[in-house]
């Protein structure tokens, strides 16, 4: 079976044919982890439900699992609105990182130089008024937007 082929239009690959694959956890929104797939691996991906890469230092295929027992079962497949990058919400079994974490981005934050920037640092505040959203006698959509709407009413 091929990737179809209208799907393969869509697609933006690197000079290698490559293109980046991000997992993302179903139940927290997490993402676990970032690798490389190419036509053959989604295509795999999409008949299975398994998480399958492609290696570029081993240059083979690899299904996430298949030797750790770290499973992923893909629930959803989206491509960016640049066609070069495939989401894959999955179900994650056991750790997603080689590291043996569970996200390959269990890692501290990165500090900003706040000294460096040329721009106010604090929080924006929104005018949630006529300004933000149009003349103040727009739609009822509009209104509705601005104003929480208490569910027992």
């Amino acid at each position: 079976m091929a990737l179809d082929p209208d799907l393969a239009a869509r697609l933006k690959r690197n000079a290698d044919g490559l293109f980046t694959a991000v997992a993302q956890e179903r139940s927290t929104g997490t993402v676990l982890m970032v690798a490389w797939m190419d036509d053959v691996a989604l295509e795999r991906t999409l008949a299975t439900r398994k998480g399958t890469y492609y290696s570029r230092s081993r240059q083979e295929y690899w299904v996430k699992g298949e030797t750790s027992g770290h499973t992923q079962y893909v629930h959803d497949a989206r491509l960016d609105c640049d066609g070069d990058t495939v989401l894959l919400v999955v179900d994650q079994i056991g750790a997603a990182c080689h590291t043996g974490n569970h996200s390959c981005f269990d890692t501290e934050s990165l500090e900003f130089d706040t000294e460096s920037l040329e721009f106010d640092t604090e929080p924006l505040e929104f005018d949630s008024g006529a300004q933000q959203f149009g003349d103040q006698d727009g739609p009822a959509g509009v209104d509705a937007a601005r104003e929480p709407v208490d569910p027992a009413q």
